[in-house]
């Protein structure tokens, strides 16, 4: 575990969106870390598909960067891949 520094601007983001969906401040930032990491990493895949993959990830026992970071040779991701068949 680390500290990040941020804005107060984005903490008051994350205080708001984490008291809405009732996430604390650090569990609303790692839920934003990870749908950002994977949209970059996924580019073709919409919010709805990334939120899939990390449901079907704690399914599977938890996310794991290593586990979604390469697409098999389908060009899907493992996490996707996996739940559809």
């Amino acid at each position: 575990m680390g500290i990040v520094k941020i804005s107060d601007l984005m903490h008051e983001n994350l205080r708001v969106a984490g008291n809405a969906l009732s996430r604390s401040i650090n569990a609303q930032a790692e839920h934003w870390m990870r749908i950002g990491m994977l949209s970059e990493m996924y580019p073709g895949l919409d919010h709805r598909d990334i939120c899939q993959m990390l449901v079907r990830a704690e399914l599977a026992g938890g996310f794991d960067i290593a586990a979604v970071a390469a697409p098999p040779p389908s060009g899907k991701p493992r996490a996707a891949a996996k739940a559809r068949h």
